[in-house]
């Protein structure tokens, strides 16, 4: 997984911006399913929004909130 140069916390400020939660997966060994990154849930509904297998980055979870709150 490529490093981010923002933070966790810029990731998880920018997803509540937009209503969303961005969950970090804590588990150490990447799998098929979890590849250790980001996921965006959006917690009214209890879905997941993108990065199923936690596959986001900080970087990634921030162009994508920006885009979403532009949808939204």
């Amino acid at each position: 997984m490529m490093e981010s140069i923002h933070s966790e916390s810029q990731a998880r400020r920018a997803a509540k911006r937009v209503g969303l939660q961005a969950r970090k997966s804590r588990w150490r060994d990447n799998s098929i399913d979890n590849l250790g990154g980001f996921q965006i849930i959006d917690p009214m509904r209890n879905r997941i929004v993108a990065a199923e297998k936690f596959n986001f980055t900080a970087d990634d979870v921030i162009e994508f909130c920006a885009d979403y709150g532009k949808r939204v």
